[in-house]
């Protein structure tokens, strides 16, 4: 990432100085874990939040119906403007989204939105944890944003299928963003068939966090862990995950790094509803390559 390109991370305090100016930008909340109940971030965003934000549930807007095509699948693009609009998005103002600190869910809604073409979209680093940690305020209150103008129009981040996460994994460098366990096959708590891709790379999504802070790690240090598992700007990059959204974090950081790289939004929920597709198991001890 050059001086003169945005981060698509920012930081509490900027965040502050944003919600403070000419214009603010659209806060998401999109706190969420992974095997609850859909809106399962709610209780907590009703138990106070960053004043202004608007709760977004992952599994209801930033996914379709679970199926043969994931677990999270894309979602349709008609109901994700509408839910976008309901909560007051507009390709004119930039969109902040954050999560309860891991940044797992507001990776989502930042490649979900960048994918429909939302020019401005950014992650506050360390969620709502940051915030506090600040020093910031918490509200109860829940707004009622005018409704937003934007215009979902598929594209605008590079995004996988089955076949070309595959072909991808032979000429470039795929990254599978689970655990080690779940990458090589040894557990598998969630999904039917325990593996990977073949010839996928592990690489999973704390590996970029710093474990003291629960923020990415710095750029640099993200560029070299990259560069680490054969993800070096000029080849072509791609992350998958269980069902699209570990993969999307592991996006960011790689944009985070200012190195580019498509998401397999059907991960390895989609991949496994195929019998024919093969299935790897074991390996994960990856150098430089």
């Amino acid at each position: 990432m050059t001086a003169s390109e945005t981060s698509p991370l920012i930081t509490a305090d900027e965040l502050s100085r944003a919600l403070g100016g000419a214009e603010p930008p659209v806060l998401l909340d999109v706190r969420w874990t992974v095997g609850l109940p859909p809106g399962n971030g709610l209780p907590a965003y009703r138990e106070g939040h960053i004043p202004g934000a608007v709760f977004v549930d992952l599994d209801a807007e930033l996914a379709g119906p679970p199926g043969a095509r994931g677990r999270h699948p894309l979602p349709d693009r008609a109901a994700f403007e509408a839910a976008m609009r309901g909560h007051g998005v507009s390709a004119s103002r930039t969109v902040v989204a954050y999560d309860q600190g891991d940044n797992v869910g507001a990776a989502r809604a930042w490649w979900t939105l960048g994918f429909f073409g939302h020019p401005e979209v950014r992650v506050l680093d360390g969620g709502i944890a940051a915030w506090v940690e600040a020093g910031r305020a918490l509200s109860t209150e829940q707004p009622d944003p005018a409704p937003g103008d934007f215009t979902a129009t598929p594209g605008g981040r590079p995004m996988l299928d089955a076949a070309q996460a595959a072909a991808l994994a032979r000429r470039g460098v795929l990254l599978d963003a689970r655990t080690l366990v779940r990458y090589r096959g040894d557990q598998e708590p969630i999904d039917p068939v325990a593996g990977h891709i073949p010839g996928a790379v592990s690489a999973p999504t704390t590996d970029t966090m710093d474990p003291a802070g629960g923020t990415f790690l710095p750029p640099q240090a993200l560029r070299e862990h990259f560069a680490a598992l054969g993800a070096v700007p000029g080849v072509d990059v791609g992350a998958y995950c269980g069902s699209g959204v570990t993969g999307a974090h592991e996006v960011l950081a790689l944009a985070a790094a200012g190195i580019p790289a498509a998401l397999y939004v059907g991960s390895w929920s989609e991949w496994i509803t195929d019998p024919a597709r093969p299935v790897a198991l074991g390996g994960g001890d990856f150098s430089a390559r």
